[in-house]
């Protein structure tokens, strides 16, 4: 018998939809392999599928806010903070933007040579209403290449204190929505550890904080309900929920947020009362 014989047929090649079911019609398949999500055979391994499924689940939260911010407009900007390689910022010039005859993507990351390779797969792909600038979010507050008011921020995994930032630049930029998923809060849990003593001897609630590992994720805890407070005093509307199933990712927080315009003094007088009873005075400007 051949060799042929004993293996038998060969199983057919699977389409690249076949592999990639959330896969839309008329996406750039170059995108994705400039990306690294597909080979260059067009293959794609687990690792690089958990990527894009947090990447899709968020552009499915993002997309109804550009659908209806963008009615009855001709201008539209969205500014992706903490930007890294722009996956997210692709993506989503790829699936919204491209079939829009207006808009802008700005992508704002503090490492050239992330920004450098971004403007040059922008270029190569024709996608001309993409720009990145190499800034910090504070340097972004004053640039005067980014819109004085934005419509959507987003900031997908920013570390520690720039979601924060985000937050801020969406608030000065009186951004019509905001997008993020936290990353680390190293910071919170830094300053509950320099409470610790004094707060164990005056409420059972510090033994929240009590252990390192309790500290870390209670400070992570802490940190974004007094960002969704503070969204809420400002004037937005708040909801929280999962990016994807916990299976794939630990950083998995989704906060969006919708300006009303309406600021709401209650939500500003629990953060004064969380950061009293919590011994975090010293963070009470960030949260302002």
């Amino acid at each position: 018998m051949s060799k042929l014989a004993k293996s038998g047929p060969k199983a057919p090649v699977k389409t690249l939809n076949e592999q990639l079911p959330e896969l839309r019609p008329g996406q750039s398949v170059a995108l994705l392999k400039a990306l690294h999500i597909l080979t260059r055979d067009g293959r794609i391994n687990q690792d690089t599928r958990r990527k894009l499924k947090q990447v899709y689940h968020l552009v499915q939260f993002i997309e109804p806010l550009i659908t209806e911010i963008a009615e009855g407009k001709t201008t539209l900007s969205l500014v992706d903070h903490g930007a890294g390689k722009s996956y997210l910022g692709f993506i989503l010039y790829d699936l919204v933007f491209k079939h829009l005859d207006f808009g802008d993507v700005i992508g704002v990351e503090s490492r050239e040579e992330l920004v450098t390779r971004s403007a040059e797969l922008a270029r190569d792909l024709q996608f001309d209403r993409m720009r990145f600038y190499a800034l910090t979010v504070a340097q972004a507050m004053t640039d005067p290449r980014i819109p004085e008011t934005v419509d959507v921020v987003t900031a997908l995994h920013a570390c520690d204190t720039a979601t924060d930032d985000a937050i801020s630049f969406g608030l000065a930029r009186q951004a019509k929505a905001m997008v993020v998923v936290p990353c680390c809060q190293a910071e919170m849990a830094s300053v509950l550890r320099q409470s610790r003593g004094l707060k164990l001897a005056k409420t059972p609630l510090s033994e929240l904080w009590r252990h390192p590992l309790h500290t870390r994720e209670f400070g992570s805890q802490i940190t974004n309900v007094l960002r969704c407070l503070r969204l809420e005093a400002n004037g937005y509307n708040v909801t929280v929920t999962e990016l994807v199933g916990w299976e794939h990712s630990m950083k998995n927080e989704l906060i969006l947020a919708k300006r009303t315009g309406r600021s709401n003094p209650e939500a500003k007088a629990r953060i004064d009362a969380i950061l009293s009873e919590m011994g975090l005075a010293s963070m009470r400007e960030r949260f302002s």
